[in-house]
């Protein structure tokens, strides 16, 4: 798996529609929550101007995540269209790397407009809370009726129109760059070079003291040879 994530442009517009067909096959397996159908005309728009990204292994489309601004760009979203091709989840943190790529983009594009996202996957939530975004009520979100909207696909609108559109089955989380500072990219892994510790052993102390040193002297009796050892 050779995976690279690209800031999208005009080159990447062949993908829109298989990016619709990846979008849509992961709102049903989430089982229709979480993620607003889209247009192949909605996605070209994104990818030409730039504010998507794409990740693609080889020209296999792998995933995807857009960015959309409201309140006359006071706000911005970019969770509610992260996909990953079933192929590649939950293998080398695929997710996590299109997340951090169009996090940095948003803030790069929008430095002052406030990120949010609602959601009820618990990836995305903890994705969400290591970038640095706090759970937050929906009145703190943006009140773009545009927004809102986007949530018509979902199967749990009923619940968010029955709530007047303050509460949901959805989280809703919130980074403010004004109070929160993001929170760096992990460098990657280097390997550490470990010396070997060798312990030169001590001589025992208590063995030196006890430690003698032997002679010895041959004396001599009639008839016998006696070899005497004598310390010092």
């Amino acid at each position: 798996m050779n995976v690279e994530i690209h800031i999208a442009n005009s080159n990447f517009i062949g993908y829109a529609q298989e990016i619709c067909d990846l979008i849509y096959e992961s709102a049903q397996a989430r089982g229709g929550t979480g993620i607003a159908k889209r247009s192949a005309e909605y996605v070209a728009e994104k990818i030409e101007a730039g504010k998507a990204v794409i990740a693609l292994d080889g020209d296999k489309l792998v995933g995807f995540s857009y960015i959309e601004t409201f309140s006359h760009k006071r706000f911005v979203a970019n969770s509610g269209g992260l996909v990953v091709h079933p192929d590649y989840r939950n293998q080398g943190g695929l997710a996590k790397r299109i997340k951090r790529k169009i996090f940095d983009l948003s803030r790069r594009l929008y430095p002052n407009a406030k990120i949010f996202s609602i959601t009820t996957g618990l990836a995305v939530m903890k994705m969400n809370t290591e970038l640095g975004f706090k759970p937050v009520t929906f009145s703190e979100l943006t009140d773009d009726e545009e927004f809102w909207k986007g949530c018509q696909g979902c199967r749990n609108y009923d619940i968010l129109q029955r709530n007047n559109y303050k509460m949901c089955l959805c989280t809703g989380l919130l980074y403010d760059s004004k109070t929160q500072p993001a929170v760096q990219a992990s460098p990657p892994f280097a390997k550490k070079v470990v010396k070997p510790v060798i312990k030169r052993r001590k001589a025992n102390k208590m063995f030196k003291k006890n430690e003698t040193k032997s002679s010895f002297s041959i004396q001599r009796r009639p008839g016998h040879v006696v070899l005497c050892t004598m310390a010092h």
